[in-house]
C-alpha cells in the first residue's frame, strides 16, 4: 500500500516549531510531509520542500516584489494564488492524499484559500484560531474540518500539543481510509431545504429513494444554496427540486442566509428539470434578538434559538422575489415547473405558526404570472408546503418533466 502523502502549508517563521510537531505526528502515524512555506517575512529557520520564493515565483513574482507590497492582504492574495498552482500540480501528479494548515487569520486565509482547490471527499484540516468565530469566509462550500486551537499557535505547551497532535491525527484517519465503493450510478437528484419545509423534504426524499435515486439534499443557509449551484456546474444530476427558494430573498434583503446573485439561476440556464417551489420565503434570517430589532424595524419576528431570529417577509418583498423567480424562468434552456402552495410557504407561515400571512401566496402568484413569459408552468395549489398532498404534487410534477 502507497504511503499517504499530506501537504502541510505554514507559515514558517512564525509557525515552524508548531509545524515540525505536526510534521513530526504524521511521520509517526506512517504519513510522508511536504511542508509549503508560503510565509512573507523573515525567512523559515529548518529546511521546507517548497520554499516561499518558489510559491512567489509559482505567481509571477519574485519574493521580494511581494514582500515590497505594504498592504498584507494584497501580498498574501499573491502567495495564495502561487500555493494553489503549487499545490494543485502536486496533486495532480498523484503525490498527494490530503492538507493540513495551522495559523490566525492570516494562517487561515492561506490555509483554506488552498484547501478550496479541492474536491468534496479529499481530506482537509485547518488548525485556527479563528475557527470558534463565523468560517463562512474560510470553509466556503467545501468539507473543510476547522478545529479550534483555543490558545495561540504560539510555541508548544501542554494545550497546543494536545490540539496539534488531534489535529494531525483525525488527518491520518482521513488518508488512511479504506477508499469507499463506487457509487452505484442510481439517478441523481438534488433538493433544498430547512428545517421549516423538512416534513415536505421527508416525504419526497422517500418517495425519490423508492424511485431508486439517489437524493442529495442541501440545507439553505447561504453555503448551503450556493454548493448546490455550484455543484449543479460540475455533476451529471437528473433533476433539481427546489424546496427553499428563501436565500433570494437573504440575499436581497439582507438577510443572514444569502447564497449570492447566482441562486436558483443555474439549473434553469444548464437546462436541467426542475421543480420550484417558494419555500420559505415568508422571512428574512437575521441574528440574535437585539441586532434583528436594530436592523429590521417595526417587524413581525420569532425567535428561533439565542442565534437566530427571523423575521417576516413584507408584502413588497414577496413580490420582487416573485418577479425575479419569473425572470430567470424566462431565461430557461430546459423543462421547468413553478408550484404554489396556497395555505403557506414554511412551518412559520401557518395558522399554528408565527408568522403566519394568508394573503401571501396569492401575491406570490399574481406577481410571478404578470412576468413570466408562459404562465401554464405555474400550479397554484390549496394545500400547505409541508402537506402530504403537496409533496405528491411536487413528486407528480417531477414524473412529468422527466417522462
Amino acid at each position: 500500500m502507497q504511503k499517504p502523502s499530506v501537504l502541510l502549508v505554514a507559515t514558517m517563521d512564525t509557525k515552524s516549531r508548531e509545524a515540525g510537531f505536526i510534521e513530526s505526528c504524521l511521520k509517526e502515524s506512517g504519513c510522508s510531509v511536504q511542508i509549503m512555506d508560503a510565509g512573507i517575512r523573515g525567512e523559515s529557520p529548518v529546511p521546507v520542500t517548497i520554499t516561499r520564493q518558489e510559491v512567489a515565483q509559482a505567481a509571477g513574482r519574485t519574493l521580494q516584489e511581494v514582500q515590497s507590497i505594504r498592504q498584507e492582504g494584497k501580498a498574501l492574495s499573491i502567495m495564495l494564488k502561487g500555493a494553489c498552482r503549487i499545490a494543485t500540480a502536486i496533486y495532480e501528479k498523484g503525490l498527494m492524499h490530503g492538507i493540513i494548515s495551522l495559523g490566525g487569520s492570516m494562517g487561515t486565509t492561506l490555509g483554506t484559500g488552498v484547501m478550496r482547490q479541492f474536491s468534496l471527499g479529499f481530506p482537509k484540516v485547518m488548525i485556527s484560531t479563528m475557527a470558534s468565530r463565523d468560517t463562512r469566509a474560510f470553509v466556503g462550500t467545501k468539507d473543510i474540518l476547522m478545529l479550534h486551537a483555543v490558545c495561540d499557535l504560539s510555541g508548544l505547551n501542554r494545550f497546543t500539543r494536545k490540539i496539534l497532535q488531534n489535529g494531525s491525527m483525525a488527518l491520518v484517519g482521513m488518508v488512511s481510509r479504506k477508499p469507499l465503493d463506487t457509487p452505484s450510478g442510481a439517478p441523481m437528484i438534488f433538493v433544498s431545504t430547512l428545517g421549516t419545509t423538512e416534513k415536505c423534504l421527508q416525504e419526497i426524499r422517500g418517495y425519490l429513494e423508492q424511485d431508486g435515486k439517489e437524493v442529495v439534499v442541501f440545507h439553505t443557509v447561504g453555503s448551503g444554496g450556493k454548493a448546490m449551484e455550484e455543484l449543479m456546474e460540475s455533476e451529471s444530476i437528473e433533476a433539481v427540486v427546489d424546496l427553499s427558494l428563501h436565500e433570494m430573498a437573504d440575499h436581497r434583503f439582507g438577510g443572514d442566509y444569502d447564497a449570492g446573485p447566482d441562486r436558483g439561476s443555474v439549473a434553469l440556464k444548464r437546462g436541467i428539470p426542475v421543480v420550484l417551489v417558494p419555500g420559505n420565503i415568508d422571512f428574512l434570517v437575521a441574528g440574535p434578538l437585539e441586532q434583528t430589532l436594530k436592523d429590521f424595524p417595526n417587524r413581525p419576528y420569532h425567535v428561533h434559538n439565542s442565534a437566530i431570529t427571523v423575521v417576516r417577509s413584507t408584502p413588497e418583498e414577496i413580490e420582487i422575489i416573485a418577479k425575479q423567480l419569473g425572470d430567470l424562468c424566462n431565461a430557461a434552456q430546459g423543462p421547468y415547473t413553478i408550484l404554489i402552495p396556497q395555505k403557506g410557504f414554511s412551518a412559520f407561515d401557518s395558522k399554528e405558526g408565527p408568522l403566519h400571512d394568508p394573503e401571501a401566496p396569492a401575491r406570490f402568484a399574481k406577481s410571478l404570472e404578470a412576468q413570466l413569459s408562459d404562465t401554464s408552468r405555474i400550479h397554484t395549489l390549496p394545500y400547505h408546503i409541508n402537506d402530504s398532498e403537496f409533496s405528491e404534487a411536487v413528486m407528480d410534477r417531477l414524473q412529468e418533466l422527466l417522462s
